[in-house]
């Protein structure tokens, strides 16, 4: 099968999109039917979740039969209540022995300061994102939970730029594949992982016409951080910002071997984003793991974090301009 660059070249693996363009809200579902081992790590000061204590290699189920990444702040979170409905119309679940409860894990980002804050994802929306799941490539940029996804806000909104959803694969050897998809939602800039250049970001607020992606265009968030303005708005600073995805592999893990490679994963959202797990962000990251192949766990968990790298890469270059924002497009 040829490789689309997408975490749907992971077999059983399927994604659906879902959103509202006018409200500028939407969500993502990653489907598995047959179930994944699922693990998380959640990392920053400001997380919105549902069904990670779940995850816990301590804790009892195994499998998940899909994750869900959705904007609208804690109230997306209801968008699961669609999926579950979705899943247990198609008989899939934990079996209780009276009824079969689908496990579905959610994370949400805060997109309400753009487009519509009255309009978030719901019971239909995340319904309407499942239903619509396929395993060909997903919708990337502005598309489901990246609908209304925005980064460097030291400034307000009024110097950030917007961000998207972005997916990613690779194949790591023996037939194993590992991939990510993203929404990219930081407090902070979105680097290029390779040689630390501002891909978007906090704009600068200098005076006069600036080339967008010129060095002068961005502030810098890091250096901003530093100085005694930066550490102002620090102080009033809302935790409005997160990072969502989910790595995924074909290998067959355990439920503590999942939660590594999601670990190991958030080690890419560093490398891509600066400043990365601050208390202003609710950095989460979702694992799932198929089971077709034995694989190593330290292999497949440092190629997740090269992959979810590169999809971060991607959501912010395949994002079009929103809500009065610019991206990176532009160029």
């Amino acid at each position: 099968m040829k490789r689309r660059n997408s975490i749907t070249d992971v077999p059983g693996l399927r994604v659906g999109n879902a959103q509202d363009d006018e409200a500028l809200t939407g969500c993502t579902v990653i489907l598995c039917e047959k179930g994944a081992v699922g693990g998380v790590d959640q990392r920053g000061g400001a997380p919105g979740t549902r069904e990670t204590d779940l995850l816990k290699p301590v804790n009892a189920v195994e499998k998940v039969h899909a994750v869900l990444l959705a904007g609208g702040s804690a109230f997306g979170l209801d968008a699961a209540s669609g999926v579950m409905r979705y899943l247990e119309e198609k008989g899939i679940g934990f079996n209780t022995g009276v009824a079969r409860v689908p496990i579905v894990p959610a994370a949400i980002l805060y997109d309400l300061a753009i487009g519509r804050a009255d309009i978030r994802p719901d019971l239909e929306m995340g319904y309407r994102a499942a239903a619509s799941a396929s395993a060909n490539a997903p919708a990337e940029g502005n598309a489901g939970a990246g609908t209304g996804a925005t980064v460097g806000k030291i400034f307000g909104m009024a110097g950030a730029m917007k961000s998207g959803l972005g997916t990613a694969s690779m194949e790591v050897g023996g037939g194993i594949i590992v991939g990510a998809i993203v929404a990219v939602n930081a407090f902070g800039d979105v680097v290029d992982p390779q040689t630390g250049k501002i891909l978007v970001g906090a704009r600068s607020t200098k005076l006069g016409p600036v080339q967008l992606g010129s060095a002068d265009y961005f502030a810098n968030t890091l250096a901003v951080m530093k100085t005694l303005v930066g550490r102002a708005i620090l102080k009033l600073a809302m935790s409005c910002n997160t990072v969502i995805g989910v790595v995924a592999t074909n290998a067959k893990f355990d439920k503590a071997q999942a939660t590594k490679m999601a670990q190991m994963a958030q080690d890419g959202l560093a490398r891509a984003i600066r400043p990365a797990h601050t208390m202003l962000d609710g950095d989460t990251i979702f694992a799932m793991a198929t089971g077709q192949k034995k694989a190593d766990v330290s292999i497949v968990g440092a190629y997740a974090a090269e992959v979810l790298a590169q999809a971060i890469a991607r959501a912010v270059k395949m994002a079009k301009p929103a809500g009065g924002l610019p991206a990176a497009s532009e160029r």
